[in-house]
């Protein structure tokens, strides 16, 4: 599971991928790792990530009360099982 919101905070601040290594010099790859969860970032990358995006560096995090709550979701491809993210049981229950 990602642990990291940046993906959503990106999204919700209408900024890109490439506009945030651009501000914090860093690649857009590495941006792009970082968002997909396959890179955890050193704590000095997330401070800067949160100072560009104007957040605090704990609004990068999941909350543990909500990971609690997600299932995650995976998809096989060939012999792998890949994770394509997390669903919130409880509130499709109520649907």
């Amino acid at each position: 599971m990602n642990i990291l919101r940046l993906k959503d905070i990106l999204s919700e601040k209408g900024v890109s991928g490439k506009e945030l290594a651009d501000k914090i010099g860093v690649t857009p790859t590495t941006i792009s790792n970082i968002a997909q969860g396959n890179n955890f970032p050193k704590p000095e990358t997330l401070i800067a990530i949160a100072s560009a995006l104007d957040v605090d560096v704990k609004d990068l995090f999941v909350s543990t009360k909500e990971a609690e709550e997600l299932t995650t979701l995976y998809v096989k491809q060939g012999e792998k099982m890949v994770e394509v993210g997390s669903v919130d049981v409880k509130k499709m229950e109520g649907k």
